[in-house]
């Protein structure tokens, strides 16, 4: 397998359904390593002895091919030297690959009549947009498809991706706490996007994401969305970038940037859909107050974020993105859904509740280690009877075991 592919942590679970007939989804933001996650198992597909294709659909000339349907996309694969009928005679699969699906003008009826009629071809999909892709599949593909979403490097993905040696354990020496803690530094002031991660220089870093923010945001989703007022647009996400890790007053925001409330939550939509940012529910066990109370916004990426907000790369670490960048690590370990934060009515606050089967886990982000632990997260942790209740921190000495480093959770 060539080296230069770097295995990401969702590749173990993709893995596990390349030999069932289910259609393969991979979807995130682009330039976040979905292409790489192809070529990954393009590779070690190959190397187990099995037949491969690989479709990129950024490509025109492939778009009209699968546009005109599954006959034409048959002959295609013949010509190309596939025994269509020696893959179906002898129960095996060509794996057949295909990067940014929403450029299809109608994939599910395709997709489907592949799944159903040409089980001897396992189908995996990439796609840069949920919103596209949503308003593109129908309820036709219902259990048809698996779906994995990609979204920037986590710290342990930036770690191997720099060749950083890393076993969790529940202590580590103070040189590798000190390496750790750099490196964590620098996970935060750049951001977790795999190009930015592999690019030594920092100005050469600001460059990139500055690419992404013209490319992606500002004319992608632009033109995804039908934007025409792109002035408003643009310093909607720039006014966003600056407030995540904060509650969301959509009416404030929409008369900073001269919108309506409307046109507001249908940008934040668009933003949602397309993973620059989520909009974070608080907890609540009345699951009709959780949806009705204020949201907070957090960006995926700090990174992006800083960039969209400074309009450059900080030198130093602030609060804002360090929350940011751990809101990033419990979404890429737990899932984007159960994440929330818990607010009174006397405004004690606890960062993050991560709401799983068999638990509540509260944290509270702290750039320096305090002294002792917060008295919004003890009294969160007897309300709720959860014991698990952990102050994340990155300088300083945890004080006491209810403290941890962001690579321990």
């Amino acid at each position: 397998m060539p080296s230069s592919l770097i295995k990401r942590t969702a590749v173990d679970e993709i893995i596990k359904f390349l030999h069932t007939d289910d259609i393969i989804v991979v979807h995130g933001a682009r330039q976040v390593g979905k292409t790489s996650i192809l070529m990954y198992l393009k590779s070690h597909l190959e190397s187990a002895g099995e037949r491969t294709h690989y479709i990129d659909l950024e490509d025109s000339r492939f778009v009209r091919v699968l546009n005109q349907g599954v006959d034409e996309f048959i002959v295609h694969l013949k010509e190309l030297g596939f025994d269509l009928a020696a893959f179906q005679a002898q129960g095996k699969k060509l794996f057949v690959m295909v990067d940014e699906i929403q450029y299809l003008e109608n994939p599910s009826p395709f997709l489907k009549l592949l799944a159903d009629h040409h089980r001897y071809l396992k189908i995996i999909v990439s796609g840069s947009s949920s919103f596209e892709m949503k308003s593109k599949f129908k309820d036709s593909l219902v259990g048809r498809t698996v779906n994995f979403e990609i979204y920037p490097l986590s710290f342990r993905e930036f770690l191997e991706f720099r060749g950083v040696p890393f076993a969790p354990a529940e202590r580590f020496t103070e040189k590798k706490t000190a390496e750790l803690q750099a490196l964590y530094g620098e996970f935060v002031l750049y951001g977790g996007y795999p190009k930015i991660v592999l690019t030594p220089e920092a100005d050469i870093k600001e460059k990139y994401l500055q690419q992404i923010i013209d490319t992606y945001i500002r004319k992608d989703i632009r033109d995804l969305a039908e934007i025409r007022d792109v002035n408003k647009f643009n310093a909607l996400v720039e006014a966003l970038a600056s407030q995540s890790g904060n509650l969301l007053n959509v009416k404030e925001i929409s008369n900073t940037c001269n919108l309506t409330i409307e046109t507001t939550q249908r940008y934040l939509f668009l933003l949602e859909q397309t993973y620059i940012l989520k909009l974070v529910r608080p907890f609540s066990r009345n699951a009709r107050a959780e949806l009705t109370k204020t949201p907070k916004i957090f960006f995926y990426d700090t990174g992006l974020m800083q960039m969209l907000w400074l309009k450059r790369l900080p030198r130093e670490i602030l609060g804002a993105a360090f929350e940011t960048s751990l809101f990033g690590e419990f979404v890429k370990c737990y899932g984007s859904d159960v994440v929330h934060y818990w607010r009174t009515a006397e405004k004690q606050e606890v960062d993050f509740i991560v709401k799983l089967p068999q638990e509540l886990r509260a944290y509270e982000a702290k750039t320096q280690f305090p002294r002792a632990v917060p008295t919004a997260l003890l009294s969160f942790s007897k309300s709720y009877q959860t014991p698990f209740a952990k102050v994340v921190g990155l300088y300083g000495s945890p004080a006491n075991d209810s403290m941890i480093f962001p690579w321990q959770i």
